[in-house]
């Protein structure tokens, strides 16, 4: 991601920077460039390999895949009428309370379908 050249013309003090921006340590002694320069421009293929692996940050097996898209099916689609209750709610109509709790109930579950609808988009690439 980071060119050896554009890092070599860098501080260390500019170094150490941008690797806290990032989160990373030196390589060896903070008080050399290439500790910190190695850092930079090892990171980004280490976390490939690192997913690559399994290791962190992973996919899900494809029996989790399969569990968030029964939750969703279960979900399944709102009526006309709860469609519309849906729109006018995102309008800022709001009934009174006790009526209120459910409407925002209703919204929420609408939200929650719409963000299990796009986890299954994002996960399927």
């Amino acid at each position: 991601m980071f060119t050896r050249s554009e890092l070599e013309i860098k501080t260390i003090a500019e170094l150490r920077d941008l690797c806290r921006r990032y989160g990373l340590k030196p390589t060896g002694n903070a008080g050399y460039k290439t500790s910190w320069i190695t850092s930079l421009m090892a990171f980004s293929a280490i976390a490939l390999t690192q997913m690559q692996e399994g290791r962190g940050l992973k996919r899900l097996s494809f029996e989790a895949y399969q569990n968030i898209a029964v939750a969703l099916d279960q979900m399944n689609s709102p009526t006309d009428e709860q469609a519309a209750l849906i729109k006018l709610t995102m309008e800022g109509k709001r009934y009174q309370a006790p009526q209120r709790w459910e409407q925002e109930k209703l919204l929420n579950l609408y939200k929650a379908k719409l963000k299990l609808e796009e986890v299954i988009e994002l996960l399927g690439e």
